[in-house]
């Protein structure tokens, strides 16, 4: 559903929500380690996060990437859109570049529904209350053993 690049920047983003709730800032080494993710890869969607103000970033000896207070209310979807745009929430599901309600694909009212549902659930999700999830250990960012 989404790309890897997504799902590894909805990971971090929640990761560094978990570490900036007790005011730290954490290295693209340890968020890497944290989510299971690739660090030169990470590295680069963390650099685009931050210039788009998902998370923002300190270099020098105490920097890191941080979310400050005005990003905790940052919703799933704003992430979905920075990394990989708004086509999830408007093109078609079989890819037909003039799908519409006039013109429908075989798909559209079936994926019209999902998607919009989707749209719902990004967009009434922030990432505090992810975090806040991860750090009480009812859901994980890694993947599970077993």
């Amino acid at each position: 559903m989404f790309s890897k690049t997504c799902q590894y920047g909805i990971r971090a983003v929640i990761y560094v929500c978990s570490k900036s709730r007790n005011s730290e800032r954490v290295g693209v080494k340890e968020i890497c380690q944290a989510i299971d993710a690739p660090e030169f890869f990470t590295g680069k969607i963390l650099q685009m996060l931050a210039k788009n103000k998902i998370i923002s970033s300190a270099k020098g000896p105490n920097g890191g990437f941080y979310i400050d207070e005005d990003q905790k209310g940052i919703a799933l979807i704003d992430i979905v859109k920075a990394i990989d745009g708004d086509n999830l929430f408007i093109g078609c599901g079989l890819g037909l570049n003039k799908c519409s309600e006039i013109n429908p694909c075989p798909m559209h009212h079936e994926f019209k529904v999902i998607r919009d549902n989707l749209k719902t659930i990004l967009s009434n999700k922030s990432i505090s209350v992810l975090a806040e999830e991860v750090e009480t250990g009812s859901v994980t960012l890694n993947r599970l053993i077993g």
